[in-house]
């Protein structure tokens, strides 16, 4: 999942960023209001982790801007001001969640999960398409015990369609949210169909995926009825 880190302490937000790479995220950072409200307007974020106590900005006046442009963006709030009325504020305007300075980077991980497992109604860690199952704690893709061989690209691309199941999902914003916000000269359209096109060849080497469907000229699809 795509993540923004808006936070006006570098070395805070650097550190940040290398833990949740670790973990298997994509992580923009921005230092000022006024970079994250730019990068916003432009980029698809799963979720924007936000310092409230911006040298430029006051952080909720970004929440509501954001919200205008996209509303599926999911917001938690890290900062040192504990006010409750600044807490309260916050998720008026629709933040996800509170988690006030100092904190465990162990705790923000959780609570990103936390927040995804609401947003995307995940109920279990083990997740089932059809004659497969899909482990999202342990990153791996089984059919009747034996593991898929899949890349990591490859599994991140089939967990973000799974978990916007019924959703079609346009090749751009499957390429920003796996790959990076930048779609630049190196983007090219068949990328994203050549890692479903493998993705098919690695997965009917062991059973059926109709559920993993091609909406013609538009993109790709997880559908739920097809199971």
């Amino acid at each position: 999942m795509n993540v923004l880190i808006v936070e006006d302490e570098k070395s805070l937000a650097a550190e940040i960023a290398l833990f949740l790479k670790k973990e298997n995220f994509l992580c923009d950072m921005a230092h000022t209001g006024t970079d994250a409200s730019e990068k916003i307007a432009v980029n698809l974020y799963d979720f924007v982790l936000l310092d409230l106590g911006l040298p430029d900005y006051d952080g909720l006046d970004l929440i509501r801007e954001a919200k205008e442009t996209n509303a599926d963006v999911s917001f938690i709030i890290i900062t040192a001001r504990g006010a409750v009325e600044d807490r309260i504020r916050g998720l008026d305007l629709g933040a996800d969640d509170y988690l006030p300075k100092p904190f465990a980077l162990a705790e923000l991980h959780a609570r990103i999960m936390a927040v995804a497992r609401r947003k995307f109604r995940i109920e279990s860690s083990d997740i089932t398409l059809g004659e497969f199952i899909m482990k999202t704690s342990a990153r791996k893709l089984l059919h009747s015990d034996t593991e898929v061989e899949i890349t990591k690209k490859e599994f991140d691309l089939l967990y973000y369609l799974v978990i916007n199941s019924n959703k079609v999902l346009a090749r751009h914003q499957l390429y920003e949210h796996i790959w990076g916000n930048t779609l630049d000269d190196q983007y090219d359209s068949n990328f994203i169909d050549v890692h479903i096109k493998n993705i098919r060849k690695k997965l009917s080497m062991h059973g059926p995926t109709p559920w993993l469907e091609t909406v013609r000229g538009v993109g790709y699809r997880i559908s739920t009825e097809s199971q």
